[in-house]
């Protein structure tokens, strides 16, 4: 995206008292009408412009992290992560973590890993999304604080461990949507010829398309009914 011509953008909230009341004040709006006070450029679909809602929020919001991998709000702590819901509340689609690492995952361990990093602490901002809503006329909903609770992290870290396993036995090309109880891997690429190394069988180095780690709406789905009382 171009912001050469955007407004200053605003700096990073400096306490998660100061994040929360951004993220009330967009509460109740269009993502049109959030783009216009800040001269955003809305687009007439989301097919070529995947990533706008999430540029958008971030920019709003403060986010500084961009494509580091760390948390969005690194002072904070705090990942942010848009979801779309439909009139009933549910999610409507799997809600993106990280790129999934291919290579030297010998000494990998979840304590450390990019996807605890990301969902330690998260803010969720769901925003109603059905097909039939153009972008622009999508309507924020009210944001909030998660953090895992420990039955919530036990099944992401079984889940990581068991995906990282297979991947560092070379099994990558073996593991689809099927695997995971709460948390799987997909491709994740613009498309089918972004090749990126990976482990493959015997210990020798492949090409394969690049993956990603997400969060199953069904365990999303959970997080907003305890949020929401659905």
């Amino acid at each position: 995206m171009n912001t050469a011509n955007l407004p200053s953008k605003p700096t990073p909230p400096r306490s998660i008292d100061e994040l929360m009341g951004r993220v009330q004040a967009i509460a109740g709006l269009t993502l049109g009408e959030l783009a216009f006070q800040h001269s955003f450029k809305t687009p007439q679909d989301l097919l070529r412009d995947k990533g706008w809602i999430g540029q958008l929020i971030e920019w709003v919001l403060g986010a500084s992290a961009g494509s580091r991998p760390e948390p969005d709000f690194p002072e904070l702590g705090i990942e942010l992560k848009t979801i779309p819901i439909s009139y009933s509340g549910k999610p409507l689609e799997t809600t993106y973590v990280s790129v999934t690492p291919l290579l030297n995952l010998q000494h990998s361990t979840w304590q450390h890993s990019v996807v605890k990093k990301k969902l330690t602490h998260v803010l969720w901002l769901p925003i109603l999304s059905e097909r039939d809503i153009a972008p622009v006329d999508r309507i924020i909903g009210s944001g909030f604080l998660w953090q895992p609770n420990p039955a919530q992290e036990a099944l992401l870290k079984q889940d990581w461990e068991e995906l990282t396993e297979m991947i560092a036995l070379g099994q990558i090309e073996k593991v689809n949507a099927k695997f995971g109880q709460v948390m799987q891997i997909r491709p994740k690429a613009a498309n089918s010829k972004a090749l990126t190394d990976a482990i493959g069988p015997n210990g020798t180095v492949i090409k394969t398309l690049p993956r990603g780690y997400y969060l199953q709406t069904h365990f999303t789905q959970q997080i907003l009914m305890a949020q929401f009382g659905q």
